[in-house]
């Protein structure tokens, strides 16, 4: 790579299935959880106004600048799944851009879910389920690993690793780094052989969280001021890796703040530099050495001030729900029913967690903007609602113990036995309505002819 700087630009796209109003009386007698209306309706509007245009815009600049132009996503198995059910134009636009051969795209856990912190089994299983999708559709194996929310940990890079992976992304946490820089290629702590990929927090929130606001002394934000801002950085420096939801274009910062057009004009200033250029993760670990490991006791992410897993086990509402899921995790492995296998992967989508989040000050608005509840607590009730009943479903199909065995055992038989008496409760009804029909139903003429004496 000589002495150009590196861009590595990579977009997180996602989106939950969202529940309705789940209340204590639906629990053991309504098994859909899900609010159609309000998936379909935000899914349809953030296609039409982030991921159809941008993905254009993409198109165009990696077609314009003839492969020059490279970029990373990676998609959650849920936000595939929303895009099968109600935008498949979307799924259509990734392949034209999987086409190009300029588009990476990443590992993560299927359901955007936590799992990397409870179970190595489950976390491969998700990953598995998520690497399948992304070839049928796009064509590509991932060899790169992207957690939920970039968390990372030596142990989580570690396990990764062990599923074969050659490098992770993650968070370029200041408490982690210190006075080292992000823009250098690291290895993992316990297994060097796992490169790591750290963000650049500062420029990549620049662009998605700063853009619009008129209050920032660098506002506004033009392609040739950011691009600025990378020339004049250390010459040693190698790799500026700006990682940011695919959503900052056109969602989070609407399209009146002229950010697809930032988007649109990035490729053509950065280019014309001939000092910078953009590269896909899989190309950067291949070309660059590490320079060394980068240690990370405790697990970060990109989410908050803190940059750690406060976001979505900060409180005892997020660890409770969080300890009650995955104590049901060993019978739903045992269970082979679809419906509950399915419920089970939207039951861990980390935005379930997110909203009961009860942060009120340095990040209180990015989590009130992304909340549908209106308090922490009434997301913790309508969770806690609709993961009883799963409970209860899953009771009947895979007991927990000899007891429940027997209950359940038991259960079956009422069951049988009641839809028995309910099949002759039936018959008998249908019986004594044919013999009332006969009886009131007009006789022949034989029968009103009197007998001779």
């Amino acid at each position: 790579m000589n002495d150009m700087k590196t861009i590595c630009l990579y977009f997180q796209l996602h989106q939950p299935f969202r529940y309705r109003r789940y209340r204590f009386f639906d629990i053991g007698n309504d098994h859909y959880y899900y609010d159609d209306y309000a998936n379909e309706t935000i899914l349809r509007k953030v296609a039409d106004q982030c991921y159809l245009p941008a993905n254009k815009i993409l198109l165009e600049a990696i077609k314009k600048h003839k492969g020059k132009f490279k970029v990373a996503f990676s998609l959650s198995g849920i936000a595939i799944e929303q895009f099968e059910l109600y935008a498949p134009e979307v799924i259509q636009s990734f392949k034209e851009l999987a086409q190009t051969g300029c588009v990476e795209f990443l590992s993560e856990t299927y359901s955007h879910s936590l799992v990397s912190l409870k179970s190595r089994d489950a976390l491969q299983f998700q990953i598995k389920k998520h690497d399948d999708l992304i070839e049928k559709h796009f064509g590509q194996r991932p060899s790169v690993f992207r957690n939920t929310e970039l968390i990372y940990s030596d142990e989580i890079g570690s396990m990764v690793c062990d599923l074969g992976f050659k490098a992770m992304l993650t968070e370029g946490a200041k408490h982690v780094l210190g006075w080292k820089s992000p823009n250098y290629l690291y290895t993992n702590a316990i297994n060097p052989r796992l490169k790591v990929l750290m963000r650049n927090y500062k420029l990549s929130d620049d662009i998605s969280f700063r853009f619009s606001n008129h209050a920032w002394s660098e506002f506004p934000l033009t392609t040739e001021k950011f691009t600025g801002w990378m020339l004049d950085m250390d010459s040693n420096e190698e790799i500026i890796n700006l990682f940011m939801d695919y959503e900052t274009f056109g969602e989070h910062q609407p399209a009146s703040s002229g950010i697809l057009n930032f988007l649109k004009e990035l490729p053509n200033t950065v280019l014309k530099t001939k000092t910078l250029q953009f590269c896909t993760p899989s190309t950067i670990i291949e070309t660059l050495q590490p320079v060394s490991s980068v240690h990370v006791p405790f697990p970060i992410s990109w989410a908050d001030e803190e940059r750690d897993l406060s976001a979505w086990l900060g409180n005892e509402l997020q660890e409770e729900a969080f300890n009650k899921l995955y104590s049901l995790q060993s019978r739903v492995e045992k269970c082979d029913d679809p419906e509950i296998q399915k419920d089970w992967g939207y039951l861990q989508i980390s935005d379930h967690l997110y909203y009961m989040c009860t942060k009120f000050f340095s990040d209180g608005e990015v989590h009130k903007y992304f909340n549908p509840y209106d308090s922490p607590y009434e997301a913790f009730i309508n969770y806690m609602n609709v993961l009883s009943d799963f409970a209860l479903r899953l009771d009947k199909l895979v007991p927990e113990n000899e007891t429940e065995l027997q209950l359940s055992t038991y259960q079956k038989m009422i069951d049988e036995k009641d839809a028995k008496i309910r099949k002759l409760e039936a018959e008998l009804k249908k019986n004594v309505l044919t013999k009332r029909v006969d009886k009131t139903s007009k006789p022949d003429d034989k029968s009103i002819v009197p007998k001779k004496k």
